[in-house]
């Protein structure tokens, strides 16, 4: 039996397969994208695929209608295989991980923001310098009267090239040297780590390869981002970005632990990330610099806790079983070899040091490139992704802390809900008296509405709130044209009708959709007011907002604030400081004194546990309207009408 995957936009894939085999399942193990961010429970609803030819066995769902049903629309989570069938797989379901918006340096602003936390990195007194070296030497080659060793050679070489008393030749180096050296009449580059006295040779190439690279990484939950960099001068080579390919097995952390938990999961997880994501991206990459990828020799990784484990293959189970203890928070000594990454099989792989079970090192890169641990003014760092981490604090001290505001802010929850890309309102206004919006859409001029992502969300909620189109428990209490409601008297509003959307289906935002989000929202908000209550502050004593991350991109600061989700303080105080995770890893990799002052930055953090903080539960119920239930907290923000 067999199933064939027709994928819109790409080859056909054909999976071998026994009756009552599930077609996610399927899917995953033929590397077909199917965006399932419930990890196949059936709740998202997002796992949608179209029966051609064949016979499912598929549970019912409120996800599909009756007419859907008919056209064969199934979710691929509660579908079984009964014969050999054909599926169609639409172009929407893989785009999370090839199209995805990200705050990956790919427009001028983020460049520019990019750019300025690295000068006030150096304007903090942390010098961009770092240990690697590159230099041609020519030797005199052997003869019959000079049979001196192909490594005593090199050695003597490289002392006086570098004048050190000390030169280590590692076993990789050694395997291809005779080679090497022949080929090249014995002028060649060498490649290396200069510390003290002592050289540690690292590569002996061609004579016209003087490339040292560093390559800086984020693994996000849901995108992965990259450079390369030049060690010597810190130019940027080349950047890229794609979904995190983890992403089928679930859009949450708690998700992927389950998975990994299972058998063969943990190697399931780690071939996502490095197979399927971290490889390619990295190949890309050298071929557009035109380097080797053995002329990466140093790297460095800012991801949270979870993704931490995912990465190098080490059991996560601990992380979300209480006490909440990691396997670990700082790891020495990983190479590139150890990955099979393609890189130099010696570079050191660093790893931005991990607080606590849900802050991990993007937050710790995050604050480095934030400059918050040199301020004196106290300043509120949060990095919106699909988990929410927050610092509070300035020179002194600071806390951290994360909250699980779930998938709603990459569209998961919400039934029109999607992740940035193509098709996808991520901004919103709506006309006061005629109730009609007004949708920014990602894509080129012309793209119709797919669904809504995180950013557009926040807009439509705060932009129904203040048309008094729903009320502080975001019930629909106006009727009008884009006010519809179901045979339970549900509201809705519709975005746009079948007409007016790509697929032909309404785009909407439903009384659950927005209660979702609340909670979402509430989450953040009520984690922000009990990491000030910890350390007896209040949201008056804040001076600046740091917001970071690729959500945080597209996100109207104002509407954030008149929604509940940021605390009431003037707009001028926020600062967008773009995929801060990505800045610090690159810092890292570009300085070592960066690399020290990060370990300092999480030496020095204190973080607090939410799921056992006795005062935070009472905070997140409190924090689950719009925008609070006590409205002095929130003095400048829309109130209900």
């Amino acid at each position: 039996m067999k199933v064939t995957f027709q994928i819109e936009g790409a080859s056909p894939v054909i999976i071998e397969c026994n009756a009552g085999d599930n077609l996610l399942e399927l899917a995953r193990r033929g590397n077909v994208a199917i965006d399932a961010p419930c990890s196949g429970n059936g709740s998202c609803g997002k796992c949608r695929v179209k029966l051609i030819e064949g016979e499912l066995e598929s549970l019912p769902s409120r996800h599909i209608s009756d007419e859907e049903y008919k056209e064969g629309w199934r979710l691929s989570c509660s579908s079984k295989v009964r014969s050999d069938c054909t599926v169609f797989v639409p172009d929407i379901a893989s785009a999370y991980q090839s199209r995805m918006k990200t705050a990956d340096l790919s427009s001028p602003k983020e460049v520019a923001i990019f750019d300025e936390c690295q000068e006030n990195l150096k304007n903090s007194g942390i010098h961009f310098t770092n240990r690697y070296r590159a230099k041609v030497i020519t030797m005199a080659e052997p003869s019959l009267e000079d049979t001196m060793p192909d490594n005593e050679r090199l050695t003597w070489a490289i002392e006086e090239a570098f004048g050190v008393e000390n030169v280590h030749i590692p076993f990789p180096v050694m395997v291809g040297l005779a080679r090497t050296l022949r080929e090249n009449h014995f002028t060649v580059c060498v490649k290396g780590e200069l510390t003290e006295n002592t050289f540690h040779c690292m590569e002996v190439c061609a004579p016209d390869d003087t490339a040292i690279v560093g390559c800086a990484i984020d693994i996000g939950t849901t995108t992965v981002t990259m450079v390369l960099t030049d060690l010597e001068t810190g130019k940027l080579l080349a950047k890229g970005s794609s979904g995190n390919g983890q992403i089928r097995y679930g859009a949450d952390v708690i998700n992927r632990i389950i998975e990994q938990g299972r058998p063969g999961g943990r190697k399931k997880l780690q071939d996502a990330i490095l197979k399927e994501t971290l490889i390619p991206i990295i190949a890309n990459l050298c071929k557009t610099a035109k380097i080797s990828a053995r002329s990466i020799l140093r790297l460095c990784v800012g991801a949270n806790t979870t993704m931490n484990h995912l990465f190098v293959g080490v059991d996560a189970e601990s992380v979300r079983m209480e006490p909440y203890v990691p396997s670990f928070f700082h790891w020495d000594g990983l190479l590139a070899g150890d990955l099979k990454l393609p890189a130099n099989p010696l570079a050191p792989v660093l790893i931005a040091p991990n607080i606590g079970s849900y802050v991990g090192g993007d937050i710790t890169a995050g604050t480095l490139a934030s400059g918050i641990w040199d301020k004196d003014e106290m300043s509120l760092f949060i990095d919106l992704g699909t988990n929410g981490e927050i610092v509070f604090g300035n020179r002194d001290f600071l806390m951290s802390c994360a909250c699980s505001a779930g998938p709603a802010f990459e569209g998961g929850d919400i039934s029109s809900g999607m992740r940035a890309t193509d098709g996808a309102v991520e901004a919103c206004v709506i006309d006061v008296d005629t109730m009609e919006p007004t949708l920014s859409i990602i894509g080129d001029e012309g793209q119709k509405c797919v669904g809504i992502c995180g950013s557009g969300i926040i807009d439509l909620i705060s932009e129904l709130y203040r048309c008094g189109i729903i009320n502080a428990k975001g019930l629909f209490v106006r009727e009008g044209a884009r006010v519809r409601r179901d045979a339970h008297g549900m509201g809705r509003y519709v975005v746009a009708f079948p007409e007016e959307s790509e697929t032909g289906r309404e785009i909407s935002l439903n009384e659950v959709d927005i209660d979702n989000f609340i909670r979402a929202k509430g989450a953040i908000f009520s984690a922000i007011d009990t990491l000030l209550s910890s350390v007896d502050m209040s949201v008056e004593m804040i001076d600046r907002v740091y917001v970071a991350g690729g959500i945080g991109s597209g996100i109207n600061m104002k509407n954030a604030v008149n929604i509940g989700m940021f605390p009431d303080v003037d707009i001028e105080k926020f600062h967008y400081i773009g995929n801060s995770s990505l800045t610090g890893s690159y810092a890292m990799v570009m300085s070592d004194e960066a690399n020290a002052k990060c370990a300092e930055v999480a030496s020095n953090m204190t973080y607090l546990e939410l799921s056992t903080h006795p005062g935070y539960m009472d905070a997140f119920v409190a924090a689950c309207f719009l925008p609070h239930t006590d409205a002095r907290l929130f003095p400048h923000s829309i109130q209900e009408r």
